[in-house]
């Protein structure tokens, strides 16, 4: 039996950081509500974006896109995470864990219902739909695997340079727009996956050494540099992707959306004193801790969960109103709360995939190992999240980066590369990675 969210809570020490965990449970769960609010789909099964039907809703986004948040506090428990584990094998596994066995189950799941569905030829409608749109989220996971891969050198560059090595990152990030926007060279774009993420969470490691002490100026500068460029550059006002656009703040990334992550970074920065005062009270840190332990899991499903309620509604013929109207609106809390059920019903059957397994004693060999497990577990993932599970039996593909890769492709990498990450963070022999 393992240590239930009450005895884990209890066991609190009086020096951790609650707030970092409350932001970490709010971003995830604001990132699940705005999935569920945003998919507009119609009653001949067809799903849109609640964004494009009302444009005038765009500007939310500046507010409720709140991935950059997830990230800084990914960076924050990177930093203190690999200064307890400095051996590069044992500080992937240690971080990996609970992330890698949960996507691994969901994509084993998810494989083997597109192939039966694909044999049936039943993937049609709502269903084909389905099979692409689900494995969408695992973006996150991609981005979030090379956040820990890249831990250990930046965080020595923080070390030594401070902000001048966040600076460089943003220099970076600023550089790429200016190639791909003014000079229009091709695939250069793509750096910005790495430049503009990373720059996020490396402000999660300036919070970790206490170097965060004007959120005001760095909010105030994030928005207005946001502002800016948007107003008078080529980027859109929607911080989330948006379909048919041209260009996209999210995929990939921009430096509009950099300045997005800064202006978020300082806002829940400016909120730490009464954010932190709240998550003290025992009853709200219960709960926390309980949100934290399933949280990957919820993350993971909740797609599942919103798809399934539309086709429900479908399957028994109750109709759909029209996306935006006053009918639909009146109906939103129905479906919300149908689709929330059915997520804790998924969390319930798959949490378990997601509590650490026993770690055996790790040593410091397998660094190269681990090095290449995260590696393919990063492309499988990402392919992935671009194929989706449709097209199994046509060997549909999609373009990563600058090569075509297929939905088996993908998962063969993404399992070979957790499970080299697995045996590289096990006890071996002796030395360092």
């Amino acid at each position: 039996m393992g240590i239930s969210a009450r005895e884990l809570a209890d066991r609190t020490p009086a020096t951790r950081d609650r707030y970092v965990d409350l932001l970490r449970v709010a971003s995830l769960g604001v990132v699940v509500l705005g999935h569920w609010l945003m998919a507009a789909v119609t009653a001949d099964g067809a799903i849109g974006n609640l964004l494009a039907v009302v444009p005038e809703l765009q500007v939310v986004t500046w507010v409720f896109q709140v991935m950059p948040v997830f990230f800084f506090v990914g960076g924050f428990a990177h930093a203190l995470a690999h200064r307890s584990r400095p051996r590069y094998a044992a500080f992937l596994r240690a971080r990996l864990q609970r992330l890698l066995r949960p996507t691994m189950v969901f994509v084993a799941v998810w494989g083997a219902l597109a192939l039966a569905v694909q044999l049936l030829g039943a993937d049609r409608g709502l269903t084909g739909v389905a099979l692409r749109l689900v494995a969408q989220p695992l973006w996150f996971i991609g981005i979030y695997l090379a956040m820990v891969a890249l831990t250990p050198p930046l965080l020595k560059l923080h070390e030594r340079y401070g902000w001048g090595a966040f600076g460089a990152l943003v220099a970076a990030a600023a550089a790429v727009d200016a190639l791909r926007f003014a000079a229009d060279v091709p695939y250069v774009e793509f750096l910005n996956f790495a430049f503009v993420w990373l720059a996020v969470h490396q402000l999660g490691f300036l919070r970790a050494d206490g170097m965060l002490r004007l959120p005001g100026a760095l909010a105030a500068a994030g928005l207005a540099g946001a502002g800016l460029l948007v107003a008078f550059g080529p980027y859109p006002l929607s911080m989330v992707g948006m379909p048919g656009e041209k260009v996209s703040n999210m995929a990939p990334p921009t430096l509009a959306l950099l300045c997005h992550g800064l202006w978020l970074v300082g806002a829940v920065e400016l909120l730490r004193g009464p954010g932190t005062r709240l998550v003290a009270r025992a009853g709200v840190w219960h709960k926390v801790v309980a949100a934290n332990g399933i949280a990957m899991t919820a993350f993971l499903w909740h797609l599942t969960a919103m798809l399934g309620v539309y086709g429900a509604l479908l399957a028994l013929g109750r109709g759909l109103p029209e996306p935006a109207t006053a009918a639909w609106w009146a109906q939103a809390p129905l479906r919300l709360a149908a689709a929330a059920a059915l997520t804790a019903l998924l969390v319930a059957v798959f949490r378990r995939f997601e509590r650490p397994a026993p770690a055996a004693p790790a040593s410091g060999a397998g660094g190269p190992v681990a090095a290449l497990g995260i590696t393919l577990a990063l492309f499988g993932v990402l392919g992935l999240s671009m194929v989706g599970f449709g097209g199994l039996l046509e060997g549909r593909t999609a373009l990563l980066v600058a090569v075509r890769v297929s939905a088996p492709a993908a998962v063969a990498m993404a399992l070979a590369g957790w499970l080299l990450v697995e045996r590289a963070g096990r006890a071996g022999r002796a030395g360092r990675a």
